[in-house]
Order: structure tokens, then sequence, then C-alpha cells
């Protein structure tokens, strides 16, 4: 199955994303699980605002730390391009709400415009903040209405860096922490050699990384990041940036927040490119020499009111995880933090490809001695699987992996190729199952449940009150063993797509599946919807810069 093609394909149907729902004024209006997903209520406004202050130009050799020290809210500091500016430089809280703008000197017209992601080829006309040891950017208590435009973020050549953007700093009160900072169309990067743990720590508020570059965030023995998060109320956006890293791309959770009640709130993810190069797995013709610690590409342990959407997720493979792709597993920390969710999360008009194993839910924390922690009302909707379980990614080669009480879940108009079970079961009953217009392969075991077998005896124990309708599942060898309200076909061919072959996934016209589904549209992913192919513009296509 080709790439190129498959983007080809999207690329005559994409239509823009869908906009954020309307925000409930009370999450109780929601109902009880398996209402469906509550959407953000609020959103990082990051239109630009023109400064009105000071123009401080800070020249080649300058001192930025002075310069930052003395801007008040309007003013704008202009950094040479090209030039280094060596740190670390921390950001303090300024009285007023107007925003100080840290930007290169380069013109307008010199980088992408508002809204075009920026990638490494522009390095030329951006001036470069880097440090040896400590983040280059940290904040003081407070810090707020910072925006960084068109700037380079790295350690000092041989550097090991933690983290290059630290927001936030173990606060225990919410009204210490940053807020307000925006990193607009930036490039930060680890050595290429030796890595960087993380990228941006989000222990923030109102914050926002759109239009960026995150590349070779790496570490051999633990987890690394372009983003993450564990002890900030958000809101926060990421909105269309590449982003790459070893442990997990993106992450919210993973450590214990020090702000008591803490939970990561009205995250937005849209139209991202998560990457890891394959340049990273040891099997691989492109292998570069060092084996970083590979996990999965994004993941949830603490979070709520979460929308990922019109995203390209691709390349993971088993390695210091099992191989699943994204993971929404909540996680209290060993009771550190009983009050954990994974709640309110809608995972729409994405698409995975090239991944071990899909989606791994877990409804309770089966670490958690108190059997705290939940996770509840999920929505998988109108996602496109490809590569699922490919023989060189190890791996399961699992769809959907539901266990311990997973509440809510809707799965709905996907389209999947995979290896594996379309559905693992085991531990608690999940209640509140909802799994309808898919297109999916049957494989060896189906929906399987642990103990129970395939098929009707799985679904019955292990999804109390369960919907499975309208599926088009291929290959079953007995479709005796589930709900008789699907499709059974016998093979890939037999669904009708207009040219598997050559990634164009659509139903044909003289497909059975067309207008099939519960709600009269089409069964499986309306591609339409989907991520156009340059949120996945290939590394090796970019002119980098040296160094």
């Amino acid at each position: 199955m080709k790439t190129l093609l498959l983007a080809s394909v999207l690329a005559a149907l994409v239509r823009p994303p869908v906009p954020l729902a309307a925000p409930h004024a009370d999450a109780r209006l929601q109902g009880p699980a398996g209402a469906g997903a509550e959407r953000p209520r609020a959103a990082v406004d990051t239109a630009w605002v023109a400064p009105k202050g000071r123009t401080l130009a800070v020249a080649a050799g300058g001192d930025l730390q002075e310069a930052l020290d003395r801007a008040a809210p309007g003013d704008v500091i202009t950094l040479q391009a090209g030039a280094v500016y060596r740190g670390p430089f921390t950001l303090s809280a300024k009285t007023g709400s107007g925003w100080i703008v840290v930007r290169t000197n380069a013109a307008d017209a010199d980088l992408p415009p508002p809204g075009t992601r920026i990638d490494p080829s522009f390095a030329r006309r951006m001036p470069k903040l880097e440090s040896g040891s400590g983040a280059v950017i940290q904040t003081g208590p407070g810090a707020h209405h910072y925006r960084f435009l068109g700037i380079e973020i790295r350690p000092a050549a041989g550097s090991f860096l933690y983290g290059l953007v630290a927001l936030g700093n173990e606060e225990s009160d919410a009204d210490r922490l940053p807020h307000h900072i925006i990193i607009d169309r930036c490039y930060l990067h680890g050595d290429p050699r030796k890595g960087a743990r993380r990228g941006i720590a989000l222990n923030s508020k109102d914050t926002a990384v759109i239009d960026s570059w995150l590349a070779d965030f790496k570490e051999v023995g633990a987890d690394s990041q372009a983003i993450g998060g564990w002890n900030g109320p958000g809101p926060f956006k990421i909105v269309n940036n590449h982003l790459e890293g070893a442990g997990e791309n993106v992450i919210f959770g993973g450590s214990p927040p020090t702000i008591p009640e803490l939970v990561p709130s009205d995250i937005e993810v849209r139209d991202n490119h998560l990457y890891k190069p394959l340049a990273w797995k040891a099997d691989d013709p492109s292998f570069e020499g060092s084996r970083w610690s590979v996990k999965n590409i994004f993941e949830l342990k603490n979070a709520r009111r979460v929308l990922v959407e019109h995203n390209v997720l691709e390349n993971n493979w088993a390695d210091a995880q099992n191989g699943f792709g994204i993971l929404f597993t909540v996680r209290t920390e060993g009771d550190v933090a009983p009050w954990a969710v994974v709640q309110d999360v809608t995972f729409t008009n994405n698409v995975v490809r090239n991944t071990a194993s899909g989606i791994n839910i877990l409804g309770i924390d089966n670490l958690s001695p108190g059997r705290a922690g939940r996770t509840m009302r999920l929505e998988i909707a109108n996602n496109l699987f490809v590569d699922v379980g490919t023989k060189d990614r190890e791996g399961s080669g699992t769809l959907f992996q539901i266990l311990n009480g997973a509440t809510g879940v809707t799965i709905e108009h996907n389209t999947a190729f995979h290896t594996g079970s379309i559905i693992s079961a085991d531990m608690a009953p999940s209640p509140g199952l909802v799994f309808r217009d898919n297109i999916v392969e049957h494989n060896v075991y189906g929906v399987f449940g642990s103990g129970q077998g395939t098929g009707l005896p799985a679904l019955e124990h292990y999804f109390p009150r369960f919907v499975f309708r309208k599926n088009v599942v291929v290959a079953n060898p007995s479709r005796r063993q589930y709900p008789a309200d699907n499709f059974y076909p016998s093979s890939l061919e037999r669904v009708g797509f207009i040219d598997r072959e050559h990634g164009d996934f659509r139903l044909g016209a003289k497909s059975p599946f067309r207008r099939a589904a519960t709600d009269g549209a089409d069964v499986g992913a309306d591609l339409a919807r989907l991520p156009p192919p340059q949120n996945a513009v290939p590394v090796a296509s970019l002119t980098l810069p040296p160094g």
C-alpha cells in the first residue's frame, strides 16, 4: 500500500476540519456514562494582537535576559536572525495584560504566514536560543503574556537537556502558574546525537503551541516527549505542529501533580503530524545506531475534555512498551493523585498508520491500591487506521484493547486495516460499549474476551448493554458468533472499495455498504474529513540546515 498514493487521494478529498462544538455550561448536562464525550469548554485565543509598545533590539552577542527583565507589556524584543543567545532565560511576571513578543528580526514575509507550519529550512532566519544545562526558557511565578515567534530553541552543541521550555516548576498553588504563553512558528529540537528529554512542559494555564516544528526528543532508558504536561489545568492548544518524541510524542499525566485535585483540561490537539522517524528503529534500513526508548504516539493518563482531531499519527513499534500507538489509560501514580481521570475524550477525523497495535483503553487504574482513577466517555469516530500490526512492527496488531471497567466508549464510522483482533477485553467489564458503522477485519479472534472466547460470549460478558450494529466485519469464519445486524463479507475485495490497492478506501457506487450505516451514511470513515497529506511532510523532502 503506497503512502504517496494514499496521500494523493486524501488531497483530492480534504475538507476543512470540523469546528469545536459549542461547549456545555455544566458537565452534569452530559448525563450518565455513555451519553457522549463533552468537548472542551474553553479554548486558547491565539489571534495576533499588534504590539503597541517599544521595540527592544538585541544585537548578536547582546543580553537577552536584560531585555526580558526590562520589557513591559506591549513591547517587542527583536533578535538577530542566525545569532546565538546563550541562556538559560527566565520569564518573569509583569503588571498588565499586554503581550511581550520575542521574535526574529527577519521580515514577516520571510516566514510562513500565520496558520502555516514552519519547518527546519527556515532556521537561517531564526535567532538561536540555547543552553548547556537547565531549560533554555523557564518561568518565574505567575509569568504571563509572552509570545515567541520565529525562534529556534535548542541545546548547546553536544549537550543533553531534560527540557527546552519549562512552563511551570512544581507549583502547589494554581495562582502561581505561568499563563498566556504562545509558541508560534518556532523550531525546537534536541541534539541530533544525544537527544533531549522534552521539548515543552505544559505545566501552565492558557498556553498554545502552534505552527511549529519539534524534533529529536529522544532518550535511552527513559521517557521522552515533544510535549508533556501534568501540573497545569489548561486550557491548551496544540495545533498544526510537527511533533517527534520517542517515548510519547504528546502526553498528559504521567507524573503526579503538585496542585491538589488538578486534572489537565480543555485540550485541543488538531492538525498535527505526530511522527517517529524510522531511523530510530533498530531493524530499519535507515537506523542511525541509537535505540531510543519508544513507547507510543499519544497518551492520556490524567486529562479531561480533550479533542484530538484531524491529525496524522505515524510510526510506532514494540520496544519499551507493547506497541499500542494511542493510550487512554488512567493512572493515579500509586494513588498520589487518586482524583485522576481520563474523561470526555473525542478522537476523530485522524489518520493512524504504521503502528504495532491501535488504541489501548484502561478503565480503572489496575496499579491503584484504592482502585481509584476512572476512564469514561470516549468517542472514537471517523478515523482511518492503516497498517496496524504490519509484520515488521511486532506487537499484537490488535485494533482496540479495552480493559478493566472503561465506561461509555463509543467507536463508530472507522475504517481499519489490521492484523490482530478487532477488540481484546480483559479484567472488569466495561459497560455501555457502542460499536457501530465500522469497517474492520476479523482475523483470527475478532472480538475476543479473556476466558470467554470470541464474539457474543465476549461481548455479553465484558460489555454489558453493548451496541454492536451495522459493522462490516471482513472474513469472519462464523457470522453466528456475532449479532445479526451486521455485515460479513468474505474478503476485502467484497467490501467494494474504489481502489484499495492504491489507497482509495471510499466505497464504490456498487458497494453493498453504501448508505447502509445506522445514520444512513456509508459504513466506515468519510475520507473527505481526514487530514491533508501536507500534515505529513516527509522529513527527507526538506532542505535541512547544517548542524
